[in-house]
């Protein structure tokens, strides 16, 4: 019995569009590749990662050809960060069960349309924030929500990075909430996870290096929460290898740095817990996740079970819509209303 989901990529133009694809064809008794759109030629702001081979061989056709492939099981939507939601709109109407790039749009309204349509649908749709997959990040979510950490009073992170140079600036240029909208929504939706919808969200979109003031290249993000305050920077002219991430709680605290690795090393993270836990005794501990070889490969071998009706998105279609409120705010877009718990979301 073939067990195969035929799956066809939509866009070759999003920054993570290269992976995806890298990934899936390393899963070919998971995924069988029906085809790919290239909109390479699209106007849209785009940054997309440098090389085609990883396309070399398959079925080149348009949007509307993909929609036709007989037995078309799922896709996945790597289109430039603007045209996402409408993309995936189109995709929920023909019924498709869709991975789903970051972020989710700069139109809340549009991304909650796109939501409500597949939950009165029951259609699968995974967001692609990338650190979904991790094993540190797994880890941290488990034991804050078994309560190892105890309290938490702080989360501090970041996602700087020094690479695409010129073009990189002229690209988040086209973003008004510049490289918070664009990089500090992997770690909002890890924020939100662990933490829940915040009291109150304040933006700091700033501009460094020879970037002119409309480059918003340098942000920072306060997360407020009842004793806690989570910082969330982001900035185009740091050390990508000092992406970090921080959490202190009355019980203990963790220091993850880098927060992926994918150069033969083993990815570890610092904890110290104050009270014995199961594996772990009280005291400091090196946590040694081994090591990684691919950044997507768990989260679309997840999606597989969600297509396949073996498993349910352990991402609520709620925490998806607050994740994209709480960055719209974080990024400029919206002003967050003090105490603001999401009920708009229904």
């Amino acid at each position: 019995m073939n067990n195969k989901i035929k799956i066809a990529q939509i866009g070759v133009s999003h920054e993570h569009a290269l992976g995806k694809m890298e990934t899936l064809r390393r899963m070919p008794e998971t995924f069988e590749i029906a085809g790919v759109t290239d909109d390479s030629a699209t106007y849209a702001a785009k940054f997309p990662a440098a090389g085609t081979a990883a396309y070399a061989g398959l079925k080149i056709m348009t949007e509307d050809e993909v929609f036709r492939i007989p037995g078309l099981q799922a896709v996945i939507v790597e289109v430039p960060n603007t045209k996402l939601v409408p993309t995936a709109i189109r995709c929920m109407r023909h019924n498709l069960p869709m991975h789903l790039d970051k972020p989710g749009g700069e139109d809340l309204g549009l991304f909650k349309k796109l939501l409500i349509g597949c939950m009165e649908k029951n259609l699968p749709l995974q967001m692609g924030y990338m650190f979904r997959g991790n094993p540190a990040f797994k880890f941290c979510l488990k034991i804050i929500r078994e309560n190892w950490l105890g309290e938490i009073f702080a989360i501090d992170c970041d996602m700087n990075h020094s690479y695409g140079g010129s073009d990189y600036q002229a690209y988040l240029s086209k973003f008004r909430g510049g490289i918070m909208f664009n990089l500090g929504c992997h770690l909002i939706d890890f924020i939100v996870a662990a933490m829940g919808p915040p009291e109150n969200v304040v933006p700091f979109l700033k501009s460094s290096g020879t970037a002119s003031n409309t480059v918003k290249n340098n942000c920072m993000s306060v997360l407020e929460y009842p004793g806690a305050a989570v910082s969330v920077r982001c900035c185009s002219q740091g050390d990508i290898t000092r992406r970090a991430l921080k959490i202190a709680g009355t019980g203990g605290w963790v220091e993850l740095c880098p927060l992926e690795r994918f150069d033969g090393e083993r990815l570890t993270m610092k904890m110290f817990i104050r009270e014995d836990r199961p594996g772990y005794r009280a005291g400091m501990h090196i946590v040694d996740f081994g090591i990684q070889s691919d950044r997507y490969m768990e989260q679309l071998s997840e999606f597989a079970g969600m297509v396949r009706g073996e498993l349910s998105n352990p991402y609520s279609f709620k925490h998806d819509y607050v994740v994209q409120k709480v960055l719209l705010a974080a990024s400029g877009y919206i002003k967050w209303r003090k105490n603001d718990a999401c009920d708009d979301f229904n």
